[in-house]
């Protein structure tokens, strides 16, 4: 999909659709041209709603300009004419405070809303907008240049893509990506871009003794690898360690998942995918700091050589770790990998990724991340981030009481909570085991098992992947180190 910022009014550009929304109801305004119609069809410009007139040669979408509802009424103008016979449609500018942030949203919205994942299909369905004019003409007469709206548009383009990249690699099978192809795939995307790669296979994480994570991939037969990606602009104004975990599939080894529990586990590589993401994305955007993104790859199966429950694990800072579910094991993983990139990066901020646990569904439902850490101000600043990039997140907080409950005999440290309750919270608080008390202030957890992989439509998000923590992270990064006055 191609976009286009047109220096003409709406009336002058050619297209083969006018895409119109109606805001706040508002039946009376200029661009609406087919006002009697709209009534016979009892469309009254609620959220949402859709009028398609074909003779008209004009789709209507009820909004608000709220920026993600700007988002999913592009998404709904584009789902509703996918397979029709429109190559390009017309726009005008909706603008609410900021002058470029909506033109964003919308070309976001397009993007993320044409999305299909069709791969596997023998008869593909490609009929679908190809361009997308966006008119000088703003809907209140509200002032904006040209220069920043064409600017906007090649930003929400590069994030908008990333995230469908992303999605792509949730989506794709556990007989097509596995530890070893999802390394060679980053290897291969990173390069292209120009960032550094350093991909560690199963001896590499011995030497480093990385016992936890090595336990979980032992029955596989597709050996575990962790890759190390570098993105080093000149004079960065800080340093960046982003974790992800990359189950390419968890049958939840001798702690086995009921069959209809592991369907979708394809989408337990959900973090490491978002991870490399926000890297490429942060790349193509030119973000001023240093990004390491620590990809965690194994698969989780069942097999003579499985690790047990009972057994009595060392972590790469040497800490013990009693296994009493081999169910949990993207926590183990995961700690081994934030003990690496503590020791290789020495970071400012580490942000870790995980579709970790079932508990954070059940505490926020399906739509929402669930964002946790120590920190105060960095927990509201990506709550912040979160709401101004269309991702839904909330906090779960931490208290005294909930760490003794990993509270192990025989270890230093159990990998499930005594208790069936605060499964998200105390599954985060296993991991602060691995984070230096001097980086516990620098770090979040963002718990994205709710939205990364939901089997039916949302929003602008399709059946299955949505691509979910890659706006939300960017975002955070543009907003500390970009837009802000100041940095730290």
């Amino acid at each position: 999909m191609r976009f286009e910022v047109v220096d003409k009014r709406l009336h002058e550009i050619q297209a083969d659709i006018e895409i119109v929304l109606v805001i706040d109801k508002n039946l009376d305004h200029k661009w609406i041209q087919d006002k009697e119609a709209l009534e016979r069809l009892g469309f009254e410009g609620k959220k949402e709603q859709v009028a398609f007139l074909p003779e008209k040669g004009r789709i209507y979408v009820g909004t608000t300009l709220e920026h993600d509802e700007i988002r999913i009424a592009a998404a709904k103008a584009i789902k509703t004419l996918k397979g029709k016979n429109y190559k390009s449609a017309k726009v005008g500018v909706y603008i609410q405070n900021c002058p470029i942030t909506n033109i964003k949203a919308f070309v976001e919205g397009s993007i993320l809303g044409a999305y299909e994942f069709d791969r596997y299909k023998s008869e593909k369905k490609n009929k679908n907008i190809e361009e997308i004019y966006i008119a000088n003409e703003e809907y209140s007469n509200k002032p904006f240049t040209l220069e920043n709206a064409k600017k906007s548009v090649q930003e929400a383009i590069i994030v908008a893509e990333t995230t469908n990249m992303v999605r792509d690699i949730v989506n794709t099978p556990p007989n097509e990506i596995y530890p070893e192809s999802f390394a060679k795939l980053a290897a291969q995307t990173a390069s292209h871009e120009g960032i550094e790669v350093q991909i560690l296979d199963e001896s590499d994480l011995e030497k480093e003794q990385m016992g936890a994570f090595l336990a979980v991939a032992k029955a596989s037969a597709n050996p575990p690898r962790l890759v190390h990606l570098s993105y080093k602009p000149q004079n960065p104004k800080a340093k960046i360690a982003i974790v992800g975990k990359g189950l390419t599939y968890d049958s939840g080894g001798l702690s086995l998942k009921p069959s209809d529990y592991m369907v979708t586990m394809k989408a337990d590589k959900s973090g490491a995918s978002a991870a490399l993401g926000i890297i490429l994305a942060a790349k193509k955007l030119e973000i001023p700091v240093e990004i390491h993104a620590i990809l965690g790859l194994a698969e989780n199966m069942v097999g003579p050589n499985a690790y047990k429950p009972d057994d009595v694990l060392k972590a790469k800072n040497g800490k013990t770790i009693e296994v009493r579910n081999t169910d949990a094991e993207g926590r183990l993983v995961l700690a081994d990998c934030l003990c690496y990139a503590q020791e290789k990066v020495d970071p400012d901020y580490i942000i870790d990724l995980a579709t970790l646990t079932g508990a954070c569904v059940v505490a926020l439902g399906e739509y929402t991340s669930g964002v946790m850490g120590h920190s105060k101000e960095l927990k509201q600043k990506m709550l912040q981030a979160a709401n101004a990039s269309g991702e839904l997140a909330g906090e779960l907080p931490f208290n005294r009481y909930l760490p003794k409950l990993l509270e192990s005999k025989i270890a230093d440290i159990c990998n499930i909570s005594s208790s069936r309750y605060g499964g998200a919270i105390t599954a985060a608080l296993f991991l602060s085991e691995f984070i230096e008390e001097k980086n516990k202030d620098k770090w979040v957890h963002l718990d994205i098992a709710g939205p990364a992989y939901v089997e039916k439509e949302w929003g602008y998000n399709p059946y299955g992947a949505s691509g979910a923590g890659v706006r939300m992270v960017v975002k955070w990064l543009q907003k500390e180190f970009v837009f802000a006055k100041k940095h730290p």
